[in-house]
């Protein structure tokens, strides 16, 4: 999913190693074993009896074992079989290495091949599971037209790879009859059980965004199935009792477009940010999804102006808890106010996602702590709703 505003987890299908070892899309890994072997056989040639080094030769199919494929590590276990005896048998008898040396460069050369078979295996289910994880990832962090229902929006989704497992950061838009709704959390915890969680919750999202005329009323049902989730975990036995998610709710009411409505799960408070600047805005009281029983009662819906040409930036707290290498906190207000005040344009939602996502890896060095969303809506100037019908009210 890289290339885009919505590149959500950025790799290849190529090992690393290979990356670097390829001009102009050709594998030119064999050139090091090469040369390692002229090398070998140039110093073994130049050098007197007193200093044979043709047995090193039998380092060629070892680094060839650990760059190049299969075929062509068996390729250079017979080639420096061959130069070894040609080599050697250049000598005069009584300064040659003999039997057993030829014996170790043969053995050498069949194991690196088996190295290399064992190395290829690992690689690909390393790329097999690779592809598993992008494809959950995918679909937790659908693509979102760039100007769909009315909001123009950008985003990205780094992972820190916290021991190779996918968090539950997640980010969505719905359109319906009532105006589009935008969600984006992130649920405690890593694994698989806390992206079972955040599917749980865009599920419902999606639905109730869509039948709702109040976005209170999609707030409860949020955290009713949160609570449900919780239960049906338990259930299974897996040990979820105490996950909860933060996330914020934000509504683009249809006839009041000079305001939008929020609430905030317990997550970081969104920013406003146009051409003449960026604020930040209040961060509600709302408790994450799942502590409803700590609560006083359902979750507050917030009216926020919002100016036609504001976007508003929401992320997680891999943004707002990145640290650099002092451990101080990465400020992220003030460097998208000083963005903006360097280029206006940067209050666009694809630029400002950028910048936001180049200044968190540059404070952290690229050494993410936690998963990072970054995610930016602002209106579509002139936009009006189709107005689809809506058959039923969807119930918890």
């Amino acid at each position: 999913m890289k290339g885009g505003p919505h590149a959500a987890i950025e790799g290849d299908d190529a090992p690393p190693r290979q990356q670097l070892l390829r001009i102009h899309g050709l594998s030119v890994a064999w050139v090091v074993p090469l040369l390692l072997l002229g090398l070998i056989v140039v110093v073994d040639v130049s050098t007197t009896e007193k200093f044979r080094v043709i047995s090193w030769i039998v380092l060629v199919p070892g680094t060839a074992a650990a760059i190049c494929g299969v075929c062509t590590t068996a390729g250079f276990a017979v080639l420096s079989l061959l130069a070894y005896i040609l080599v050697d048998a250049a000598w005069p008898s009584q300064y040659q290495a003999g039997l057993p040396d030829i014996v170790l460069v043969a053995l050498g050369g069949f194991l690196a091949t088996l190295a290399c078979v064992v190395r290829l295996r690992a690689e690909r289910l390393m790329l097999h599971m690779r592809d598993v994880v992008d494809t959950t990832r995918r679909t937790v962090l659908r693509r979102l037209p760039p100007a769909w229902a009315g909001l123009e929006n950008a985003a990205v989704y780094l992972s820190a790879d916290t021991d190779a497992r996918v968090g539950g950061d997640f980010y969505d838009i719905q359109p319906g009859p009532h105006g589009p709704r935008v969600f984006v959390g992130d649920v405690q915890g890593k694994g698989l059980g806390a992206v079972d969680t955040a599917v749980a919750l865009l599920g419902t999202f999606r639905e109730a965004a869509y039948h709702e005329r109040d976005l209170a009323a999609v707030a409860v049902l949020l955290e009713t199935r949160m609570l449900r989730h919780r239960r049906y975990m338990a259930d299974l036995g897996r040990k979820e009792g105490d996950r909860f998610a933060t996330a914020l709710l934000v509504g683009f009411p249809v006839r009041e477009s000079g305001f939008v409505e929020i609430v905030n799960f317990g997550h970081e408070p969104p920013m406003a940010v146009a051409p003449g600047g960026a604020r930040l805005l209040s961060p509600g009281d709302g408790l994450p999804l799942g502590m409803s029983e700590f609560a006083d009662g359902p979750p507050r819906v917030r009216r926020v102006a919002l100016g036609a040409g504001e976007t508003l930036l929401l992320v997680t707290d891999g943004v707002t808890e990145a640290r650099d290498a002092e451990g101080v906190f990465y400020p992220v207000e003030r460097e998208v106010a000083r963005a903006v005040a360097a280029d206006p344009r940067t209050a666009e939602p694809r630029r400002l996602v950028s910048a936001v996502r180049a200044g968190t890896l540059r404070h952290t060095g690229g050494h993410l702590g936690d998963d990072t969303t970054v995610f930016a809506v602002r209106r579509v100037l002139g936009w009006t709703p189709a107005q689809i019908p809506v058959r039923g009210r969807l119930r918890s």
